[in-house]
Parts: C-alpha cells; structure tokens; sequence
C-alpha cells in the first residue's frame, strides 16, 4: 500500500507485540468503559457539533447569495428573509459551539482521568513483577517506554483518546462533503482523495522515520537522563557531589546525554521540514485542480454563484478534513506504536501468575535445605553462587560471612525468593520453594537491609509497611524503642505522627544512617515473621552499639530462626553457626570455636579485624566485645 516506505522494523523480541490501530482503539474504548462510561455519549456529541460547525456556514454561504439573486430580481425587495435565516444560522452556530465545548471540556477531563487510572494499572504491574524481572536493563527501558506512553497530556494515550475524537469529526465531514460533491462531479473527490493520500503516504512515511531515529533510539538515552536528573537533584547524593568536587564531571556527563538527544532531534525535525514542504506543494496543486474544474463549470455549465460557492467550500472542506483525516490516522498510527509498547509491557506474563502452587505447610518451625544449589545472573557466564549445600534449621542463628562479592548476597536472595535457582534447589519442610505462591512465601521472612529506603509517609507507617489504618503505633512505638529509637522518638513533636523526607511535607523529617537502619530493625520486628534476615543493617554503627543491639535484638526475636549477614565480628560470636563464603562457594561451615580452630578463611579474616579491636584497645579473641564499654569501631 505504502508508496513511500520506510524500512520496518523487525521485533525479534518475543515480548513486543503490534496490536495495530483498531485493537489499541478497542482498548481505549475498554478503558473508557472501565473508568468513564460517559466519554462514549460525549465523543458522539463532539463529533456532530464539530462537524456541525464546520459545515454550517458553507450552505448558509449558498441560501444567502441566492436570496440575494432572487430579491434583485423582484420588483419588491425584501431583506427580512436573509435577516431571518442569519439570525437562525447564528442561534444554531452558538447552540453548536456551546455543546461542542462542553463536550470538548468534558472530554479532555476524562482523558486526563483515565490515563492516570492506566498509569496507575501500569505501576501497579510493576509492583507485581518479579524481583529478578524487573532489575535487568533490558525490562528497564521496556519500563521506560511505557511511562513515556502515559507521560504527561500531550503523551500516547492521551493523544491517542484525542486522535479518536478527532476523527470522528472529520469522518462526518467527510462523508457531508462526499454526499455534496458528488451531485457535481465524482472525479473532484477522486482528485482530493488521490492527492490526501499520496500526502499522507509521505507524512506516514516521515513518521515511521521519526519513529526510528527518536522513539526506538531513545529508550536508552531517556533512562541515562533520567538518573542522570536523580543524581543531580537527589539530596542524597548533594555531600559526595560538593566534596569530591564532581560539578563539572557531572555536567559533562549530563551535556554529553543531551549531545545526543539533541543530535536525534534535529535529524527529527529536518525530516519534518521535508514533510511540510511536500504537503504545501500537494496543496497548492489541489487548490489549483478544484478552482479550475469551478471556474470551467461557471463558464461552460452555467453553474450559479450560489452553487459555486457551496462545491468549492465544500471541496476545500473536504480537502482540509480528508487531510486531517488522514494525518490524524498517521498520528494514531504513530501513537498506537507507543501504546503498543505500553500493552507489550502490560502483557508480559507473569512466570507464576495461573500456575497451580502448593499450600505452605503450616508450621512454627521452618527448614531450609539447600541441595546443590547453583546460581548465575542474567547475560553473565560466571556463577554467582556454585554448588552450594546448606541446611538453616527453624530456630537457628545463622552468620553469613565473607567479603564483597563473595555471593552472601545472593544466598539471601535465593534465600527470599527474589530470584529463582539456575540448577538444583532449595526446599522448604521438604518441599521445593518454587511450588509456593511466591507472595505468601516472602510471607515468611521479615528482612532489614543495608540500604534503608525510607517512604515518605508517617513514621509509624514506615514502621508497619502498612496504611495508617492498618497500622498498630503502639506496637509500632515499642519496636522504634526496642531497635534503640527512643531518644529519636522523645524529641519528635509528633511523635509517631511525624512525616518523613522533605519530599512532601515541608516539615518532614530526614534521618541519619544509623536511624534508618535501627527504624530497619523495628520493620522486621513489627512483622513478626518466623524467619528474620538481616543483611548489614546495622553497617552505619559503630561496632560495640553494633554488637549490643544485635544481642538485644537476638532476645526480642526469641525462637524464631535468624540469619545475619555482616562482616564484622560481632553478628557471629552468639550465632550457632557460621557459613563463609569465598568467590561464589561456601569455603567453611561451622561454629566461631571450630572455625578458628580450622585456621582458615574465617580465621584470617576474624584475626585481621582483630587487629583494630587490640589496637583500640578492644578485648582479644577470647573475650565477648559487650565486656568491654571502650570499644572503638571495626574497620573493614
């Protein structure tokens, strides 16, 4: 069909569907009836007013001057006919503009709330997605495009509702002018229609270009822009940025992501510049065809004033909404591609969702047995975790040890179920962790971080994880205390109350390192999940409040089975058993006394922090840290 064809392009990628322009209008008209009912009765309104009006005036254009012909032919003259019908023309005009108003008004709010209930569906969709799914790059700037399809109201989905209205206004017009022209001459509209489509088939073409050199391209380059703007705005990052100087560094890796967008941009808008060239020709020729073919029929046919003046309205009506018809195909075509990388993203299955689980036995004692467990990252060829056999019996402390990269990481995110193994398994009571509903699996674990995120909401919520409603601040309250909180606590106004982050209220509190932390430690208390994991919660304290705040949560979690992940001395003399890891493997498993005596990777490395405890004058080896209340700090 395409007479200007732009090179399509290929989708080897099994997520991206193309849904095509009438199954994305059935989904905008799904979401409509999904979220507002009414913008089906007003898009017809909109679309008889508007074509209403531009219409009305071509035939008045034609009464008005035969009246005239008629009343300088009669001996009596009479204005109050013509005085009659512009009076009626105009009440009808106004009665026309004001329905099409309100309906356009009506409209573009309904448009507006039922995109932000489609970027509401889209975040809840990735809220739902897998842990593992969702960190790859490659699903990042599928993300990506879909919030640039629900951007703002001059994005995809909004422009797209705005297409449909546009057309059902030009299709009415089209076929008024179609009816109108044909009692002249049907090759008038075979020239109009041949000619609008040809310049639509350049416009399509130009788009599919634009589309390829800016859209496609970009996905990229808008995420590199978008951290960019969170690196430079984020006040997390405000200390390391003045200290070490990186303004300029920063700003040259920001003009170097705007280089080339902007590079993209102009290579857009010179294609576009093509395009308005070619139309304007295409127009001119047009314009010059119909008022020819007129003025023939005026001169040769006796074609009256009146006449000439409603074909050639008409004609140039037509001319104008066949055009608009058209380009407004081309931009839903245009815009229908987003939507479909919008619904591409939306429809990527879910791995469990369907799949029939097995109930989670219901215990108060939980075994985890890891039999050669083997565990290797998206796109990478090295394991991150080898042949790993381990039991954490229910009730057991357990310390996960080693240094960076050595894959304790990991263990816990198989531990969690934030990523499923690559080869062997891990059971649960016997039974493979896969075969549970992973929702009601991460049921099971209360986990405290390294890195806090805090969620600007009341304190006592970013206690519970919970609405406030849900939320017992007692409960919550005592957790704060227990975690070492309670100085904090008496000093905020609002106690439980207080809001976080400056990121919505002006008066909200930031807390230090430290204090998120413990507040990380009071989460997995509130929880009361009967499997704690704490992954270098604590690395913002000092080592002796360290050591004492783990034994006092260590009391709090009773009986429940704890793992504790942390380089640092003090996680590992009161666990029953330590595991530690050296690139990928478990290297040594044991207790603190058998692992000293086996004077190996454990041993170098508790000897080596040892060092700083003696040098600070901290207790040797065989002593507990809590005995001594000099304690310095460990250094890693």
């Amino acid at each position: 069909m395409f007479i200007f064809k732009a090179k399509k392009q290929e989708h080897e990628d099994e997520l991206y569907h193309e849904y095509g322009v009438l199954s994305n209008c059935g989904y905008i008209f799904r979401a409509f009836l999904k979220y507002r009912k009414s913008l089906i009765g007003l898009l017809i309104l909109g679309g008889i007013a508007g074509a209403s009006m531009s219409y009305i005036w071509t035939f008045i254009g034609k009464l008005v001057v035969d009246i005239i012909e008629r009343q300088a032919a009669a001996a009596d003259k009479d204005i109050m006919p013509l005085v009659y019908l512009v009076i009626i023309t105009t009440a009808v005009e106004l009665v026309m503009m004001v329905l099409n108003a309100y309906a356009c008004k009506e409209l573009e709010l309904g448009y507006y709330y039922t995109r932000l209930c489609m970027v509401r569906e889209r975040v809840a969709k990735v809220l739902g997605m897998e842990y593992e799914t969702l960190e790859t790059p490659d699903m990042l700037d599928r993300l990506q495009k879909a919030k640039r399809t629900t951007a703002g109201q001059n994005g995809a989905a909004q422009g797209f509702m705005r297409d449909i209205q546009t057309m059902m206004v030009q299709f009415t017009c089209i076929i008024t002018a179609v009816s109108i022209i044909s009692t002249l001459s049907p090759w008038i509209v075979g020239v109009i229609l041949v000619l609008s489509v040809i310049q639509f088939e350049y416009f399509d073409y130009i788009r599919l270009k634009d589309k390829e050199i800016m859209w496609d391209a970009m996905a990229g380059n808008w995420r590199k822009l978008e951290y960019m703007s969170t690196v430079s705005t984020d006040f997390s990052y405000a200390k390391d940025v003045r200290l070490y100087g990186m303004r300029k560094w920063l700003g040259a890796k920001q003009k170097e992501v705007n280089a080339d967008e902007l590079r993209r941009w102009k290579q857009s808008r010179q294609y576009w510049i093509y395009n308005t060239i070619f139309s304007s020709g295409l127009t001119l020729v047009q314009t010059a065809v119909v008022f020819g073919w007129l003025i023939y029929d005026v001169l040769a046919n006796d074609l009256s004033i009146g006449n000439f003046i409603l074909y050639s309205g008409s004609a140039m009506t037509f001319s104008g909404n066949i055009q608009q018809f058209l380009q407004a195909l081309g931009g839903m075509r245009e815009r229908s591609s987003r939507l479909d990388d919008l619904r591409s993203f939306m429809d990527i299955p879910n791995p469990d969702e369907g799949k029939k689980t097995t109930p989670i036995p219901k215990s108060d004692k939980y075994v985890f047995k890891f039999e050669n467990v083997s565990f290797k990252y998206k796109g990478q060829d090295k394991y991150a975790l080898k042949n790993l056999d381990l039991t954490l019996e229910a009730g057991q402390r357990l310390a996960v040890v080693g240094l960076n990269g050595a894959g304790k990481t990991t263990f816990i995110k198989l531990l969690l179920r934030l990523y499923d193994v690559t080869e062997g398994r891990i059971l649960c009571n016997g039974i493979d962790i896969r075969e549970f509903d992973r929702a009601e699996y991460y049921e099971l674990f209360a986990p405290a971080f390294q890195e806090v995120e805090i969620f600007a909401f009341q304190l006592s919520e970013n206690v519970s994880m919970r609405t406030a409603d849900e939320t017992d601040k007692e409960l919550a309250e005592q957790y704060l205390r227990d975690a070492g909180m309670g100085e904090k606590l008496d000093g905020l106004s609002k106690g439980m109350d207080t809001e976080l982050l400056k990121v919505l209220y002006d008066d909200g509190v930031d807390l230090s390192g430290g204090e998120k932390q413990k507040l990380a430690l009071a989460r997995a208390l509130y929880k009361n999940a009967p499997i704690v994991v704490l992954d270098e919660p604590t690395a913002a304290l000092d080592a002796l409040a360290e050591y004492r705040l783990y034994q006092s949560f260590d009391g709090m979690i009773g009986d429940r089975t704890a793992v504790y992940i942390s380089h640092r001395l003090s996680s590992t003399r009161f666990c029953d058993n330590i595991a530690m890891f050296v690139a990928g493997e478990m290297v040594e498993y044991g207790t603190h006394e058998e692992l000293l005596d086996k004077n190996g990777a454990y041993a170098e490395m508790f000897h080596v922090q040892a060092q700083y405890y003696v040098e600070d004058g901290t207790p040797d080896e065989n002593e507990t840290p809590a005995e001594d209340t000099e304690g310095g700090a460990v250094h890693e």
